[in-house]
């Protein structure tokens, strides 16, 4: 298994549903043309970086695990980390 993580920071499309209580969830990201669909959220947390606070999801796709970050002010979504075969 290959695994990317740390300075990883790449900015990509999300399709993602805003669902009753204010929870995000991510139903499909592009990335690098390609789409992945989201399988399962398998971790969430928070995080700030500066005076914006990021969101952080850990998703399953068939193509393996990735790690979705969406900021709050700047109402963008990156990619942080992956770890696929």
């Amino acid at each position: 298994m290959r695994q990317q993580r740390g300075e990883m920071h790449e900015h990509i499309r999300v399709a993602t549903l805003f669902e009753a209580g204010g929870q995000i969830r991510p139903v499909w990201f592009e990335l690098r043309r390609r789409r992945y669909q989201v399988d399962a959220v398998t971790y969430r947390w928070r995080g700030q970086h500066g005076a914006a606070t990021l969101l952080y999801f850990s998703v399953a796709t068939a193509g393996g695990l990735f790690e979705l970050a969406y900021d709050t002010a700047a109402q963008s979504w990156a990619l942080t980390g992956i770890e696929a075969a």
